[in-house]
């Protein structure tokens, strides 16, 4: 099998952008979980629920795609912010097969207190972490 061309170094640009996520990613969970006792994962799904969730919440299956997890995965992560009080589960009142997840006063909070921190990470770290624009 013969090796097919990287035009423009797209294996490159892959490649930049995967460390600079992996680099601010990094950063933001220990800050988050430093300052707020909350992991990145954690902040990613009560920022949803606290900026897109309609009267009856936000589906899981919507809420899974959104954070980039599973739906095993955000299920477990919601069982964990169930626990802590900051999520609560609730079945869909006209399909009783969906399932919606609501951000609680005590979420909602834990959210904006942790915002700063999640800004402030960004604004220190993507600047110094992205990679260059390809050249087109």
């Amino acid at each position: 099998m013969s090796a097919v061309p990287d035009p423009a170094g797209l294996v490159e640009t892959w490649r930049g952008v995967a460390q600079c996520h992996a680099k601010v990613s990094g950063a933001l969970d220990k800050a988050l979980e430093r300052e707020h006792g909350i992991g990145l994962s954690e902040f990613e799904v009560l920022e949803r629920l606290a900026t897109t969730e309609d009267a009856e919440g936000r589906r899981m299956q919507d809420l899974a795609d959104a954070v980039c997890l599973s739906q095993s995965a955000l299920s477990r992560l919601i069982g964990r912010l169930e626990t802590e009080g900051f999520v609560c589960r609730a079945m869909c009142s006209i399909d009783r097969r969906g399932i919606y997840a609501h951000i609680t006063d005590e979420g909602r909070a834990r959210w904006e207190a942790a915002q700063p921190t999640h800004r402030a990470v960004l604004a220190a770290e993507l600047p110094a972490a992205a990679p260059a624009p390809p050249a087109i």
